[in-house]
């Protein structure tokens, strides 16, 4: 214990002390906090105690990857030092959205408020695309009702996006779900779309003029509506009395917010929005190469510091405007410069660890466009597969830029979404992502790299059974193994590799091998027979130790900590000894996705290093009867 004290000590000391502490959290792997004054988290000397796996430090958020003891270092904050723990009140919210600069506030709130939606948005953009190929080549007659119907799917992300983003900004701006889209949904509904014979008619609302707007498949108008409605709403709260709040506050909510928008608030986004795309249009017309770039040598950089989300309005109002847009396929650059330098890494890495990692983590990024895994675990850890990849990206994105290289849908490029940039540039993007890859892969192998950073990055993390594991994630054959130990599947569901996952500490394995499931049913068994080790109180992460002396660990949910436990019912307690295909946790699965929480499910053996070889199912879909990995050891 007196070591966890020094540890606690030396983490608050990095992080500017208790008083600097404005709120504490934990997961089942790492402390996050939220801090008073950010430029105080000493990163860099964290990283080299021993005991802390990583420090994370981006877009204000400030977390401290501890791994499997996170739970004793938490407790002593709490107890010993008097850090306020669990839910920041209401003071530390409002404090906490403050911090920062003007620019990352904003970015931060458009990706809390886009993150939710782009799953549908790049699904329907995907059946978009595959429809204009269908009739383009004639495959399917655009006038049956075959048709129709496909395009109606297609259509309605986009048509009714103003009301995606009214029920996704109640949450940003904690503002009441439904009545905000009752709010938005007024500049939908037919009685009203129905005063417009043509945009820019003008008709009057109690004298006043009202210029008639379009709002389908608009974003900035319901975003502003939205905040603003926020501010009128918590007005309201304070003003009436809350034995009428219920029916009063929603009535004049809409009584009063509907005609401001129709009056001021809508057309200044729309103008806003026609603005900003004819900005656009006005700089591909002034350089289109320079533009492009920009763009694919600078993309990389605002993942890292997590600034991308600020540009999907952009791209999204493109897309609603014009029908296409020609920034995405610019960016394609440097998500394809990252997967080439991961190439590059795997030809020229001795190391057999490092090229199986790079060559693990190049598949989501190649087939899903997912670079976080080479983003943290490559280039920012080499240094020069970053450089490599950078000026690739900028010279495949200065090429796609000078094209005009379009895209027709909102995907995330990758080999996968091609369709969507099978517009008449469709070669351009081909030979432009293709030259991003080859030539980064290229650099990186000249440039070469630095392996023992690997090696020294790892090294101070000493905490034993939670440093980067070197078994690798493979079919084991050799006779020189010990029967293997079988898991069985936790969940039902989908199997999804753990290096696709989007959370960079188990993506990076870090944590240590395992695999990933995406769940058809919210319920978690017990993948062995043993005892459980952790029981996170927010009931999403659960820990267990074999009989066999395996550490299993089931992470239910990417960031689901933040419930703190609602939708989740725990069916045991630590230290139970369960058997194989046991109930533990059961959770509302329906409920989580509508929230906008990633469900994928890690499933991470936290001891990888002390088995020699670990094989994972071949199977795509799983349930809590098959098999899931086996773990091998080396004979004595």
């Amino acid at each position: 214990m007196s070591n966890f004290r020094l540890l606690t000590g030396e983490i608050l000391e990095l992080i500017g002390g208790e008083k600097n502490v404005g709120s504490l959290t934990h997961c089942i792997t790492r402390l996050r906090f939220s801090l008073k004054d950010g430029s105080k988290f000493n990163k860099a000397a964290l990283d080299k105690l021993d005991g802390v796996i990583l420090a994370v430090e981006s877009n204000n958020q400030y977390q401290v990857v501890i791994g499997n003891d996170v739970s004793t270092v938490y407790r002593l904050l709490v107890d010993e030092f008097g850090i306020k723990g669990d839910a920041p009140s209401d003071s530390d919210s409002e404090s906490d959205g403050k911090k920062g600069n003007i620019v990352g506030r904003l970015f931060n709130k458009m990706s809390s408020i886009l993150v939710p939606i782009v799953p549908a948005l790049a699904g329907a953009g995907m059946l978009k695309a595959f429809l204009v190929i269908l009739s383009t080549y004639h495959l399917m007659d655009t006038a049956g009702s075959t048709y129709k119907i496909l395009a109606a799917a297609s259509n309605s992300v986009f048509y009714f996006l103003p009301l995606l983003l009214a029920f996704s900004c109640a949450k940003a701006f904690n503002a009441h779900p439904f009545v905000s889209v009752a709010i938005v949904g007024a500049l939908l509904e037919p009685t009203f779309t129905g005063l417009m014979a043509k945009q820019g008619d003008i008709v009057e609302f109690l004298g006043v003029p009202v210029v008639l707007m379009k709002y389908s498949s608009t974003l900035i108008p319901a975003i502003l509506a939205i905040w603003a409605y926020s501010y009128l709403e918590r007005l309201l709260k304070r003003l009436i009395h809350q034995s009428i709040e219920m029916v009063a506050v929603p009535m004049l909510g809409m009584l009063i917010m509907v005609p401001v928008i129709v009056i001021a608030v809508g057309p200044i986004g729309v103008y806003f929005g026609d603005g900003i795309g004819a900005g656009i249009a006005y700089m591909n017309g002034v350089s289109g190469m320079l533009t492009g770039a920009i763009l694919g040598g600078g993309w990389t950089l605002l993942v890292i510091f997590g600034l991308h989300w600020g540009m999907v309005p952009v791209m999204l109002n493109n897309l609603a405007l014009r029908g296409f847009d020609t920034i995405k396929p610019a960016t394609a650059a440097a998500t394809f410069a990252q997967a080439g330098a991961a190439f590059g890494v795997f030809l020229k890495a001795k190391d057999k660890k490092l090229k199986s990692f790079a060559l693990s983590s190049m598949v989501p990024a190649l087939f899903a466009g997912v670079t976080e895994p080479i983003v943290y675990g490559i280039s920012i850890k080499y240094k020069r597969p970053l450089v490599a990849s950078l000026i690739a990206g900028t010279v495949a994105g200065g090429f796609i830029g000078s094209m005009g290289t379009t895209v027709m849908a909102y995907v995330f490029p990758a080999l996968t979404t091609l369709p969507a940039f099978m517009t008449t540039t469709f070669a351009y993007y081909l030979i432009g992502i293709g030259m991003s890859f080859t030539l980064s892969a290229l650099l990186t192998y000249l440039l070469g790299f630095d392996e023992s950073l690997g090696e020294s990055s790892t090294a101070t993390a000493k905490t034993p059974k939670t440093t980067t594991p070197s078994a690798p994630l493979t079919t084991a054959g050799s006779q020189s193994l010990l029967p293997g130990i079988t898991l069985v599947a936790p969940l039902n569901g989908t199997i999804v590799p753990l290096t696709s996952v989007k959370d960079a500490v188990f993506a990076s394995e870090i944590m240590g091998k395992g695999i990933a499931i995406l769940p058809s049913e919210g319920v978690v068994t017990s993948p062995v027979n043993g005892v459980v080790s952790k029981l996170f109180h927010s009931k999403h992460a659960i820990g267990i130790t074999s009989d066999e002396g395996v550490e299993v660990l089931v992470h239910v949910g990417i960031d689901t900590v933040r419930l703190n436990g609602e939708h989740f019912a725990s069916h045991i307690n630590e230290g139970d000894r369960v058997t194989t295909g046991q109930l533990l946790v059961t959770f509302e699965l329906e409920a989580l996705i509508a929230k906008g929480f990633d469900v994928t499910t890690p499933v991470v053996i936290a001891n990888t290093d002390d088995y020699q070889s670990i094989s994972a199912t071949e199977q795509h879909r799983v349930n809590n009867s098959n098999t899931l990995m086996t773990l091998f050891s080396a004979t004595a």
